[in-house]
């Protein structure tokens, strides 16, 4: 009985790495590979780094996709780190690839053609933390609920999973459109939660609804559990969430509320100004049109946007991002080497794709 209790335990304390690792083929040698050390701060906006594979960007053919995977890691792997996230316990980390990025998996594709740029781990399944708040915004649209109706906050709503702080205190008051914006523009957990709790039939029927509509994409590496992002059994792919992200793409509202700088709410006696969690929103050289970061200690740093540069309708993916500016300095080095190796995707190209 000994046994089977630490057993147990053991399972609990790392269910996320656990269950990451034995969705990575061939991954049990990897399951105690070590973190990265200690980075460098991540320059906001850094090109590429000057390892051997970095200082060969520009030998890479043109319209030629870059793809790894965790088996071409040689690195011989250590125990992880007590805190480790489900990436780094799995040795995602030590994957080399031609950009040096700092995510453990990421998938850059072709919103036009669907030809995939550059592809690392897109098939391992990860905790995906507040990219869940796309699915939640998918569902909330999907249903055509009214954005006019006032929703209220109560205790439910409060994460005693995390402890995250939320400047929505119970008893606050605003529309479901309001609070679907500051979900996806914010990353407002309280105010997730409560889209999904005043779902008809409730949060056990939204968390449904998510699953239902992930079958239907066809994304099968993809689980919900919640509609905030705050459970690390909330998983999914980087192949998926590109079509998640392409789906939500598809909705206006989803577009516009994502991607809005920041907005300033009436709360009670309140006027609170709310700001988008991704800075690159409000540089003017990036033209985005979709996106939504995510963070907690499972999934690392996280990212999902889509973008417009060089010709192109892109849809990037970033899981598992060491530091907390690396998942944007990974999409600059990104685009950097596409705008500097691949032309733009040609007419020809795209109505053959669209016609095949």
């Amino acid at each position: 009985m000994g046994a089977k209790k630490i057993a147990r335990g053991a399972l609990r304390s790392s269910i996320g790495a656990a269950l990451v690792v034995l969705m990575i083929p061939g991954a049990l040698p990897l399951a105690f590979a070590a973190t990265e050390e200690p980075e460098r701060a991540d320059v906001y906006g850094a090109t590429a780094g000057t390892s051997p594979e970095s200082r060969n960007l520009r030998r890479v053919p043109a319209r030629k996709s870059l793809s790894v995977t965790a088996g071409n890691s040689s690195a011989k792997p250590r125990r992880a780190a007590a805190h480790a996230s489900a990436g780094e316990a799995a040795g995602l980390h030590r994957t080399p690839d031609p950009l040096a990025l700092k995510s453990s998996a990421a998938m850059v594709i072709d919103l036009d053609t669907d030809e995939v740029l550059f592809s690392k781990n897109a098939d391992v399944v990860l905790p995906i933390a507040s990219l869940t708040k796309l699915m939640t915004a998918l569902v909330i649209a999907q249903a055509k609920l009214p954005l006019d109706e006032l929703v209220i906050l109560n205790q439910d709503d409060v994460d005693t999973e995390k402890r995250s702080p939320s400047r929505l205190k119970v008893g606050t008051q605003l529309t479901r459109g309001e609070m679907l914006h500051l979900a996806l523009m914010a990353s407002e957990n309280r105010a997730a939660h409560a889209l999904g709790r005043t779902y008809p039939g409730g949060t056990e029927a939204f968390v449904a609804a998510m699953n239902a509509t992930a079958e239907t994409l066809n994304m099968h590496d993809s689980s919900f559990v919640e509609a905030t992002g705050l459970s690390s059994l909330n998983r999914s792919s980087a192949r998926d969430l590109v079509t998640l992200a392409r789906a939500a793409h598809e909705h206006p509202i989803i577009r516009d509320m994502s991607v809005s700088p920041k907005a300033k709410m009436e709360i009670g006696r309140r006027n609170l100004q709310f700001n988008n969690t991704n800075r690159l929103v409000r540089r003017a050289d990036w033209d985005i049109g979709l996106q939504k970061t995510g963070y907690i200690a499972e999934a690392g740093r996280c990212l999902v946007m889509q973008v417009n540069f060089a010709g192109r309708s892109l849809i990037m993916v970033f899981l598992d991002s060491v530091g907390k500016y690396s998942r944007l300095g990974d999409a600059e080095r990104v685009r950097r080497w596409i705008i500097d190796n691949l032309p733009p995707a040609t007419n020809e190209s795209v109505a053959q794709k669209l016609t095949s």
